[in-house]
């Protein structure tokens, strides 16, 4: 069974994030996702792109489920950190 931590380092191999954090039971993940790469991009291309990097993984079903609760930038993050 897949990890979180294994969804983690999946999203990091293919996405420069700044704060990554991913939670889930093994079949369905839960990701919050800060990167600089999202600059200047809707909410959902910022949920494609992320989508892109993992596609394989989500064909072959290795991965059942993600569901991105955060995409933002650094200085959004920053803003909704306080």
């Amino acid at each position: 069974m897949i990890t979180p931590q294994q969804v983690k380092e999946y999203i990091e191999a293919g996405l420069a994030c700044t704060h990554l954090e991913v939670e889930g039971d093994g079949h369905h993940f839960y990701a919050t996702i800060v990167s600089a790469a999202f600059e200047g991009k809707r909410l959902i291309d910022r949920h494609r792109l992320v989508k892109e990097v993992i596609a394989t993984r989500l064909a072959s079903n290795e991965i059942h489920a993600l569901s991105i609760v955060k995409a933002a930038t650094p200085d959004e993050w920053q803003k909704l950190q306080g």
